[in-house]
């Protein structure tokens, strides 16, 4: 039981920090959002995940990195989560 508990704790961790992500995506549309108190704090909670895939080059002015780092959320929650809570229970 704690175990499951856990387990859906973890998923909504991860949906949230994905929500954040995607906030912080839609702020570089106005580069300025990013000099807020809001976003300096949010980017303390989302550039270290963003640096994991530091090694992802722009396409021209295109940076992938984070719908990278989205997907691989996504992936995290909708397959590799239920696959370790059916291992585990």
């Amino acid at each position: 039981m704690i175990l499951l508990m856990l387990f859906v704790i973890l998923r909504y961790v991860i949906q949230i920090y994905s929500f954040a992500l995607v906030i912080y995506i839609l702020m570089s549309w106005l580069p300025g959002l990013y000099h807020t108190w809001f976003g300096r704090e949010l980017g303390k909670i989302i550039e270290p995940y963003l640096g994991l895939f530091s090694f992802i080059k722009p396409l021209g002015f295109l940076d992938l990195r984070p719908l990278i780092a989205l997907l691989v959320l996504q992936g995290l929650e909708d397959y590799v989560l239920p696959m370790l809570m059916g291992l585990v229970l």
